[in-house]
């Protein structure tokens, strides 16, 4: 079975949008746009290089897959990874592409995901996507989350969790902290939230 893991780079206060560059979304008038490149060290890139290098195919929705595609395919010897996973992308509105290759989800996205999670092959890796992320965290179909979460607030933007997300309990796996102060971040799933009292002393 697949897992579905979603790597963000998200602020304190939960801001996913738009962290690699100005015009990456401005869509609600995001002004902040490019936020992640202050942070940027040593440590962090020796994270996304392993992470970028593992097996993987890719899960995204339809606003990344084209701030990707005219992108990445002009920059392979960075993350050749990128070109070779297979893209599967949640849309209605898309149906091919010349970036290859490209196969469009469109439907019943929760449905189409859980199919895929039960086939042989790599895991589906996640990045950006916001709109897709709530549906998956909706139909509890996140097995991890892999978060970069970086030392500033944004007050404004899409965000990671929103009213919708169920509750779950996770773990953490793996964790370090940048030298520019990223919290690096690795959680799975860990059944439902329990609950009890804490008690003094």
């Amino acid at each position: 079975m697949r897992k579905v893991i979603v790597l963000e780079f998200v602020t304190l206060d939960g801001v996913i949008q738009a962290g690699g560059a100005p015009e990456e979304d401005t869509s609600g008038g995001f002004t902040y746009g490019g936020w992640q490149a202050p942070y940027s060290d040593e440590v962090l890139g020796g994270v996304m290089n392993k992470q970028m290098s593992m097996p993987f195919d890719l899960l995204l929705g339809r606003k990344t897959f084209e701030i990707w595609e005219p992108f990445w395919p002009k920059h392979v010897d960075i993350w050749p990874g990128a070109s070779t996973a297979t893209k599967y992308v949640a849309s209605n509105t898309i149906t091919g592409s010349e970036w290859q290759p490209s196969v469009f989800l469109g439907g019943d996205i929760a449905e189409k995901v859980s199919q895929l999670k039960q086939q042989e092959g790599p895991n589906l890796h996640v990045y950006g996507s916001a709109n897709l992320v709530q549906t998956l965290m909706k139909h509890d179909l996140v097995d991890e989350f892999w978060l970069k979460i970086y030392p500033l607030t944004l007050g404004s933007g899409k965000r990671l969790f929103v009213d919708g997300t169920i509750p779950a309990a996770f773990q953490v796996t793996e964790s370090q902290i940048s030298p520019n102060g990223i919290i690096i971040v690795n959680y799975k799933r860990a059944g439902a939230v329990t609950t009890g009292s804490v008690s003094e002393g």
